[in-house]
């Protein structure tokens, strides 16, 4: 199934928060640094965005917005590994892009750019295009895309370039030949070129110079090596389609840790990524039985291993986000939480080792009710923006025969707080209204139903009495809130009327 928007807006967060590079103290804020002459770093916009794309047949480009703290931060490092990529041969150009100016909002759209900072690369005059997924400092974005611009797979010809190509801490792919030519050949290169920016790739005709190789080895093959789990594992299928998928299923361990440890990182964020059903459990790792716990959940793990579902181990004090995200508190520690495709979570507080296996099957068996996070409703709700949590939403916003305009926001969001006075003094024009409510909810603290598809804050909806749901996308001015509704709301009559001729199903529609 589709990854749900929400789950979107966590990977996101998680990506900013374990990528970017930690401060250090010894280091000079950047301010202090003399200024470069003259910027390295390739300024684009609306106007000349593809031209520049047709231009360079491989460029990386940062979508930024001015007031983003992260992107402040990747500024300079981004400027010095441009100055030093320039000097490259051939150069690799980078460049920015500030997608939140107006004029530059149809190229976020157009990349989906949800989160900044948001980095690119474009090979072949745009025709493949990857996310950026390396280093945010400047040596480290060097390094990482000089080996971008490189071959996808790099020949293996003797056991001195297996050992330098080839980090025991690292995933790598091996296609093992007796010729390089041939489909088989061909479809691991086009794979390899397609995934390079998630895995590092290399070829040989002597399986003998790999770790633990075998010269008698079966050709042609893939072996992928990998800090985890069997640490090595074949496949012979070079269907393009099938390798992809042996690599996605074998890249990641059949229990990922969710802890401060920065090499665990890209299976955390791999896990988040992941459409299938998720099984995490949040412990203590330094006090209580923690052996125990992990050898239960290790074996339940295997035991399910046919089932569509992935597991987590999490250590309380590295999941304080994922305890926000889910609205668990760590008095409900130890426990065990799933979330399914359709993004229902079931919730197993102070769970013991001996219970894990025994409420998997139950979860399997269609058994458990699930757990939604909500605010509390309001016992005082006299605002003119009305707040509405996750246990009544439905019925506020579907059930009460009413035209409701629903904000979706977040608390540290600034358009959020800028929209905030507005919409009460739209509320207010229309407070005489009995057939108009104007409301919100927090989207952090609340689970958002799946009727919504919240990609970012705020996201504004306009339901009718009859279930007509209508995305609002016009001004966000008082007065334009105000006409909008007016102009699209229903009276009593109009409702019962449409309700009896429309399907059951509440309509989408887009403006």
């Amino acid at each position: 199934m589709a990854i749900s928007k929400a789950w979107i807006s966590l990977l996101l967060a998680l990506a900013v928060v374990l990528s970017a590079p930690a401060a250090r103290a010894e280091e000079a804020p950047a301010a202090e640094e003399e200024a470069p002459a003259a910027e390295a770093v390739l300024t684009l916009d609306a106007d000349g965005f593809d031209e520049a794309v047709a231009k360079h047949p491989f460029m990386v480009v940062e979508f930024y917005a001015p007031w983003c703290g992260h992107c402040k931060k990747l500024a300079p490092e981004y400027e010095k590994a441009a100055q030093e990529l320039s000097k490259h041969d051939p150069p690799i150009v980078l460049a920015k892009v500030d997608a939140n100016d107006e004029k530059n909002k149809p190229l976020a759209t157009k990349y989906e750019i949800q989160g900044f900072p948001t980095l690119k690369i474009f090979r072949n005059q745009g025709k493949n295009i990857q996310e950026y997924k390396g280093p945010r400092e400047a040596e480290g974005i060097v390094e990482y895309l000089k080996k971008q611009v490189g071959p996808a797979s790099k020949e293996i010809k003797s056991p001195e370039d297996a050992t330098n190509l080839i980090d025991d801490k690292k995933i790598y792919i091996v296609g093992i030949f007796s010729e390089l030519s041939g489909t088989e050949y061909t479809n691991f290169m086009e794979v390899a070129e397609k995934l390079r920016s998630d895995y590092d790739f290399g070829h040989t005709l002597h399986a003998n110079h790999l770790p633990r190789g075998d010269a008698a080895v079966e050709r042609p093959l893939v072996r992928l090596f990998k800090p985890f789990d069997e640490l090595l594992v074949d496949s012979k299928d070079f269907d393009v389609t099938a390798l992809e998928k042996f690599i996605d299923a074998s890249s990641t361990p059949k229990v990922v840790t969710f802890d401060k440890n920065p090499d665990n990182h890209p299976y955390l964020l791999k896990f988040f990524q992941s459409s299938a059903t998720k099984a995490m459990l949040f412990l203590n790792f330094s006090t209580g039985p923690f052996e125990s716990f992990k050898s239960v959940y290790y074996g339940a793990a295997e035991e399910f291993k046919d089932k569509e579902i992935k597991f987590l181990i999490g250590d309380l004090e590295a999941s304080q986000g994922a305890f926000q995200y889910f609205g668990l508190r760590e008095d409900q520690v130890p426990l065990i939480i799933i979330q399914d495709g359709d993004s229902k979570k079931f919730l197993k507080a102070h769970v013991e080792p001996d219970q894990i296996v025994s409420w998997l099957k139950q979860y399997f068996d269609g058994k458990l009710s699930p757990f939604r996070k909500s605010e509390p409703i309001p016992e005082v709700n006299d605002e003119p923006v009305k707040v509405v949590v996750a246990d009544n939403v439905h019925d506020f916003v579907f059930k009460s025969g009413k035209n409701v305009l629903v904000e979706f926001y977040a608390p540290w969001c600034g358009h959020c707080k800028k929209l905030a006075p507005i919409l009460d003094e739209a509320a207010t024009t229309l407070k005489s209204d009995e057939d108009v409510v104007i409301a919100k909810m927090d989207a952090t603290a609340n689970d958002v139903p799946s009727e919504f598809d919240v990609q970012g804050y705020p996201t504004l909806y306009f339901v009718t009495p009859s279930g007509k749901m209508v995305p609002y996308e016009s001004g966000r001015t008082a007065d334009e809130i105000v006409d909008f509704i007016k102009k699209n709301k229903e009276t009593a009559g109009q409702a019962k009327e449409k309700a009896e001729s429309a399907p059951a199903e509440p309509l989408k529609d887009e403006l």
